[in-house]
């Protein structure tokens, strides 16, 4: 179990203070609505009413007994750059701001984010390729080169195995899992046998994954 602070109860944030409650983790939420934490307030460990522009509210919250603080105010930069710079002078061990645009990601990478996210960017590549690529179900973008794509297996691989097909060495993409309905079996063995209503989970180069999509049919 992790401990997380969450500042900015916007929709962004309720989702995520929902998921990260629903794995288990201790969350303390806080924004200065006190609507915006209402709902949240039977299910998160603590909350708090407060303005984290200001450095008195941020002292009172113990920023470095936090293993990740979120920054997750909505429409208002000027602010979520403040306690950006602010959570890193009080000793927050790890930092991840939201952004909306490139230029404030890298403000906010240059004053103290160790990770910044953009939610709408990341939502609509991820849906950019899903819908261009053929036979595309899911898919993780992990750098600028290397995913995760969740695909259907190809017509000539069902009933045969992984060995046999020799995968990773004719492909130059390694399976992590295969996934049927929601049940997910990670790391098949070599003499996984390829079937027709199984997904394969699978990482490598962009360029590498194109080149199998041409033999799904």
């Amino acid at each position: 179990m992790k401990s997380f602070l969450v500042i900015g109860i916007g929709r962004f944030g309720k989702h995520l203070s929902r998921k990260l409650v629903e794995l288990g983790n201790e969350v303390m939420i806080v924004d200065k609505n006190e609507e915006n934490i209402r709902e949240l307030l039977p299910i998160v460990t603590n909350a708090q009413i407060g303005d984290c522009t200001k450095e008195e509210v941020l002292r009172s919250l113990g920023i470095d007994n936090y293993d990740v603080c979120f920054v997750c105010v909505e429409n208002d930069f000027q602010s979520s750059l403040e306690i950006t710079n602010l959570l890193k002078d009080f000793g927050a061990k790890y930092v991840i701001s939201k952004s909306s645009r490139d230029i404030q990601t890298k403000f906010l990478l240059r004053n103290g984010a160790d990770e910044v996210i953009d939610p709408e960017r990341n939502i609509a590549e991820k849906l950019a390729v899903r819908c261009s690529a053929n036979h595309v179900f899911d898919y993780i973008e992990l750098t600028n080169d290397i995913s995760i794509y969740e695909i259907p297996p190809a017509k000539s691989w069902i009933g045969r195995s992984i060995k046999e097909i020799n995968f990773r060495v004719r492909y130059h993409v390694s399976i992590l899992a295969t996934k049927a309905g929601n049940d997910i079996s990670p790391l098949p063995v070599a003499d996984y046998i390829f079937k027709p209503e199984e997904h394969l989970l699978v990482i490598g180069r962009r360029k590498d994954v194109e080149k199998l999509l041409k033999h799904i049919n």
